[in-house]
């Protein structure tokens, strides 16, 4: 029997659900961590059954169920003055380099350098040696921490958000015993 394939996106944390999927079911689960870049790509190649997201995601095709909102958070080295408060506003970070791009569209008001693509963990480190700062997802900036850097809520940026995400075509009776999992469906109640 073929392993039913779940893709989770940096940051998401798909163990409850895994745990609940293997007491109920039969069919091997594979958990297959994704990148935000190919979360969807893997998902419409039939690389992956489901797919935990970070939103946005084209919807064309796609079932979707969110999940939970993440908490922005500024990744900032650890002697950096915001780290005196518990939580910051943008308008705290208006002259500070942002070294990846808020999915917000979000940028401080100084002149920004042309930093190259990087990922999360890149990012940080470049945090850490004093480049700039990073708008993460919380979970995401937890996965990446290190001890010389800090991070702190931002108010007034929205929150990303996690959902599940499968193929209208792949909605079979696997893919829905996986979505009750998800909503907390016991192993005795029905879908409706």
């Amino acid at each position: 029997m073929d392993a039913f394939r779940v893709g989770f996106v940096t940051g998401a944390t798909p163990d409850k659900w895994a745990r609940a999927w293997r007491e109920r079911q039969r069919q091997p689960l594979e958990l297959v961590p994704v990148t935000e870049e190919e979360q969807e790509l893997r998902l419409r190649d039939l690389g992956l059954d489901m797919c935990l997201v970070r939103l946005p995601v084209d919807r064309d095709g796609l079932h979707l169920v969110p999940l939970y909102d993440e908490v922005p958070v500024v990744v900032v080295p650890r002697d950096h003055f915001v780290t005196a408060a518990p939580e910051v506003r943008l308008a705290d970070l208006v002259d500070e380099q942002l070294v990846v791009p808020h999915p917000s569209g979000w940028t401080p008001d100084v002149d920004q350098l042309p930093w190259p693509p990087m990922s999360a963990q890149e990012a940080v480190e470049v945090v850490a040696s004093g480049g700039g700062v990073a708008i993460l997802p919380m979970s995401v900036a937890r996965l990446h921490h290190r001890k010389d850097v800090e991070s702190r809520p931002v108010t007034d940026l929205p929150p990303t958000k996690i959902g599940l995400a499968w193929l209208v075509a792949r909605d079979d009776e696997q893919t829905q015993a996986f979505v009750g999992v998800v909503r907390g469906r016991t192993a005795r109640s029905s879908r409706g």
